[in-house]
C-alpha cells in the first residue's frame, strides 16, 4: 500500500471553495480504487494550509489512477473548478508506506 499525502497552500480567504472541491475529489479517489482518508483544513495556527490523505494499493494502481483522472469527465469539472476559483496557491505531493501491526 502507498499513501499520498499533499500539502497545499490555499487562499485564506477561499478555504470554502477549497472545502467544496475536496468534497468533489473524496468519491473520485474512491471510485478509481483508492481510500480516501480525508481533507484537513485550518483550524488552529497556519490559515493557509490544508492537507489530503489518500491510498491505493501500489505505486503503480495510484498512477493508473492518475492517467485514468485526466480522460474522466468529472475529475475535469473538479480541476476547472479549481482553476476557475484560483484558491490553490501551490501544493507538493509526498508518499508513504505505512508500518502496522
Amino acid at each position: 500500500m502507498i499513501t499520498c499525502h499533499v500539502r497545499y497552500v490555499i487562499d485564506p480567504n477561499k478555504v470554502d471553495a477549497f472545502e467544496r472541491y475536496a468534497k468533489m475529489w473524496i468519491p473520485l479517489v474512491e471510485r478509481f480504487g483508492g481510500s480516501h482518508h480525508g481533507y484537513f483544513l485550518p483550524s488552529e495556527g497556519a490559515n493557509n494550509i490544508a492537507l489530503a490523505l489518500f491510498s491505493f494499493p501500489s505505486l503503480a494502481c495510484y498512477e493508473q489512477y492518475r492517467l485514468a483522472s485526466f480522460e474522466d469527465e468529472s475529475c475535469q469539472q473538479a480541476v476547472a473548478f479549481a482553476e476557475a476559483h484560483d484558491f490553490i496557491v501551490s501544493y507538493e505531493r509526498s508518499f508513504f508506506r505505512p508500518v502496522l501491526a
